[in-house]
Parts: structure tokens; C-alpha cells; sequence
């Protein structure tokens, strides 16, 4: 059984809590297994770095816990709710409301200005009015050191003040977690350094952070690091003193090649 043991108090509020899950692709006869009898748990206000090489499963965990995709087997608690039992539409909803995602891609309408791009995802909460939306973007925005670009439109902007507008966007709904899939994998080292400065400042404000790299550098950077490799937790460390706590024979490695 691969195990990623959750380092917080027992008072600490458990977001995510994940027993013993799997994820397996079916492509005719052939059955591919993903993830493997995973068990792994956060805890409000962490922020935690998944790393592995491209393939590990990284990304397929990220997307399943963004209720993106679903497990084949095991069980998942988001928010202390049984997500294998929701519907399609609860789903949504408890997605809409308590993750805000960051994607490598960045992911920006390029029709839309930065405020519409940041707003867009209160177009989908209850009880939100349209009147609110610019001035929400607005104090998100600040919030990114991008206030002056509200009117922008992505093109305008470089790939690192795109990809703080995408962390604008996450945030406007103030969720309760944050998902960041390799989000300084479009960027120069200096725009980077930028992003990775503003999450650890996000999560020192409060947020729970989790993020998914290929950069051990990176994955530095988190208050608990797991390594991630054939679909199983192989290595844990928790931050600042990054004792490597193995959970197999594996190590954390030290250096590796940048994903393609």
C-alpha cells in the first residue's frame, strides 16, 4: 500500500482525504492501471507539491481530486463529502465553490479582457450579480500586482502576467482549494520565481495550496513534498527540515530531466 501520512495536528480540518484509490484507463481489453491504492490526506492551510516524472500520474491525480475525472475504485472525501455518491450537477457545483484551478496553459479567453477573464468564473455561483464582477476582478488583481491591467486583453500581456491573471481567477471565488498543475511550466525562471513567490505568499495568507511539478526546485518550495512515480507515493518530506521520511526503498530523487 503506497501512503502519504499526513503531518498536521488532529484538530487541523482534513479537505481532502483519499483511502486506498485507484485509477485505471480501459482502452478495449487493455486495462491500464494510473494510480495505485493511494491513500493521502491535506489539511486546511497546507500547501503540498506532488512530483514525479511526465507519466507518473501526477496530473490524472490532480484532475481527479479537481473532480475533473473520477477513481475507478476507493474512496474520496472533499470537504468531508463522499464524492463517489454525487451526482453530476453536485459535482459541479462543489467544484464551482471550493477549487480554484491554475493551469499551465493558462487557459485565458483571448476575447475577453482580464477582468472578464478573471470574473468568469462567478458567472457560475448562486447569488452573485453581474454588477459585482468588476469589482471583484479588480481586488483579486490587486492582489497579483496587476491592477493596472483590467482592460488588457492576454495577448497584451507576457506569459507570467498571464498566468497571475489565471491566479486572479482562482481566487475570485474564494475557494477553499487551490490546484496548480505545473504552473511555471510555460515561463522563463524569472517569471517563475515570480509565480511560485505569490503562491507561498497565498498560502502564508491562509490558502491551501496543492500543486503538481516535475522540478524538485519547485517542489521545494511547499511545506510537504511527495514524490510520485508509477502511480504510487514513494517519498515524503515535510519542510523546512526536508527529512526524508521514505515510505519504500525508493528515494526522493535529487535532480530530473524537465518534462516535455
Amino acid at each position: 500500500m503506497a501512503e502519504a501520512n499526513n503531518t498536521a495536528t488532529h484538530q487541523a480540518e482534513t479537505l481532502i482525504d483519499i483511502r486506498q484509490a485507484s485509477k485505471v484507463f480501459t482502452q478495449g481489453k487493455l486495462q491500464l492501471p494510473v494510480l495505485q491504492a493511494l491513500d493521502f490526506q491535506v489539511t486546511r492551510g497546507e500547501f503540498v507539491a506532488i512530483e514525479g516524472r511526465s507519466g507518473s500520474g501526477k496530473s490524472t491525480l490532480l484532475s481527479i481530486i479537481g473532480l475533473l475525472d473520477c477513481f475507478s475504485a476507493g474512496e474520496y472525501l472533499l470537504l468531508g463529502q463522499s464524492v463517489p455518491g454525487l451526482s453530476a450537477y453536485q459535482h459541479s457545483v462543489l467544484r464551482n465553490r471550493h477549487i480554484g484551478w491554475i493551469f499551465q496553459n493558462f487557459n485565458l479567453i483571448s476575447s475577453m479582457t482580464v477582468a472578464e477573464n478573471v470574473s468568469l468564473p462567478l458567472r457560475y455561483l448562486a447569488g452573485v450579480k453581474a454588477a459585482e464582477y468588476r469589482s471583484r476582478a479588480a481586488q483579486v488583481l490587486a492582489q497579483v500586482e496587476l491592477s493596472d491591467k483590467l482592460d488588457a486583453y492576454p495577448e497584451q500581456l507576457s506569459g507570467g502576467q498571464q498566468q497571475r491573471v489565471a491566479i486572479a481567477r482562482a481566487l475570485i471565488t474564494n475557494p477553499s482549494l487551490l490546484l496548480a498543475d505545473e504552473p511555471t511550466g510555460n515561463l522563463d525562471s524569472q517569471s517563475a520565481e515570480i509565480v511560485m513567490n505569490l503562491l507561498s505568499k497565498l498560502h502564508q495568507d491562509g490558502a491551501t495550496v496543492l500543486m503538481v511539478t516535475h522540478d524538485p526546485q519547485l517542489a521545494a518550495r511547499a511545506q510537504r513534498r511527495l514524490y510520485l512515480a508509477d502511480g504510487q507515493f514513494v517519498a515524503t518530506a515535510t519542510q523546512p527540515t526536508a527529512v526524508m521520511a521514505a515510505t519504500t526503498s525508493v528515494n526522493m530523487p535529487a535532480t530530473e530531466q524537465r518534462a516535455s
